[in-house]
C-alpha cells in the first residue's frame, strides 16, 4: 500500500505540472488541504474560487475569506442561486448533478476571466463509497480531482492537515444544505434557512459532527453516539425542542443510529 507521504508527494507533483491552479474552495477539510498544498507548490500561481449560495451558511463563507487572507491567496467569490437551476428545487435523485454542473460551469467562466488556470476540486477516495451524481458533472466538465488521483483517503487528509497545522484538520465533515432533504421533497429558501439555523444552534450548544435532516416538518437529528448522553439532558432537550419549534418544525426526533454520511441515500 502506498505510504501517506508518497501520496502527498504525488499530489504536489501533479499540482506543479498543472502550472496555474484555481481551487474550488468551500472551506471544508478536503478543499482547505488542497488549497494549502497548491499554495505550497505554486505560490502566487494559485487562486481560490468559492460559490456563495443559500446552500452554505454565512459563517462558512466568512471562514473561507478569513483563511484565504491568512494564506495569502486571491479569492473569487461567485454568487449562485441554485434554486434558479431548472429542476433543482424539485429535488430529483440527480439533484447533485444539476447543482454541481451549474456551479462548476459558472466557476469555469469566472476562472477564465482571471487567467489561464486549471480548475480543480477536493473529492477524495472515500467519496467513491457514497452515491454522488455530482461526480459525473465534475468529470463531464473536465474539472481536476488531484486528491482522488493521488489516492488520498479522508483520514489521511486529516492527518496531513494536522502535520501541516492546517486549522480544519479536525473540522466536522460538511455538506451542502440540500443534502438534508429526502429526494422528491421540494427545496425552498425557507427550508434551507430552517435546517441551517437548527444546525447552527446545535453547534452553539457544543455538538460537533451533526446533521438535521428534514422530513416534511419533522426534524431528524443525527449526532455522533458519544454525544447522545449530553443531548438527553432535560435542559438540553427542551432548549433544542423549543428552538426548532420556533424555526417551524412540528416534531423533533433524535436518530438512534446516529450521524452517518449520506443517510438520505439509504
Amino acid at each position: 500500500m502506498k505510504q501517506i507521504s508518497a501520496k502527498y508527494e504525488e499530489l504536489k507533483s501533479a499540482l506543479k505540472k498543472l502550472g496555474q491552479v484555481a481551487v474550488a474552495y468551500s472551506g471544508g477539510v478536503d478543499s482547505t488541504f488542497l488549497l494549502y498544498a497548491a499554495k505550497e507548490v505554486l505560490g502566487e500561481r494559485v487562486i481560490a474560487v468559492t460559490a456563495s449560495s443559500s446552500l452554505m451558511t454565512k459563517e462558512e463563507i466568512l471562514q473561507t475569506k478569513e483563511y484565504c487572507k491568512k494564506l495569502g491567496v486571491r479569492q473569487l467569490v461567485v454568487e449562485i442561486n441554485p434554486l434558479a437551476v431548472e429542476g433543482f428545487s424539485q429535488n430529483p435523485k440527480n439533484r447533485c448533478y444539476l447543482c454541481k454542473h451549474a456551479i462548476f460551469q459558472r466557476m469555469l467562466k469566472e476562472v477564465k476571466k482571471a487567467g489561464d488556470y486549471r480548475l480543480v476540486e477536493g473529492s477524495n477516495m472515500d467519496d467513491d463509497a457514497d452515491y454522488r451524481p455530482g461526480a459525473v458533472a465534475i468529470k463531464e466538465l473536465g474539472i481536476g480531482s488531484p486528491l482522488h488521483d493521488a489516492g488520498l483517503l479522508k483520514e489521511e487528509i486529516r492527518k496531513l492537515s494536522k502535520e501541516h497545522k492546517i486549522p480544519t484538520w479536525n473540522k466536522p465533515s460538511m455538506a451542502c444544505l440540500a443534502s438534508r432533504f429526502a429526494y422528491g421533497e421540494e427545496i425552498t429558501t425557507q427550508k434551507l434557512q430552517m435546517v441551517g439555523s437548527a444546525e447552527s444552534f446545535l453547534r452553539e450548544l457544543g455538538f460537533t459532527q451533526l446533521r438535521v435532516r428534514m422530513h416534511g416538518t419533522i426534524a431528524r437529528i443525527e449526532l455522533i453516539s458519544d454525544e447522545f448522553t449530553k443531548f438527553m439532558w432535560e435542559d438540553t432537550r427542551m432548549r433544542v425542542y423549543k428552538k426548532l419549534k420556533e424555526l417551524g418544525f412540528s416534531y423533533v426526533a433524535l436518530d438512534l443510529i446516529g450521524y452517518r454520511m449520506g443517510s438520505m441515500n439509504e
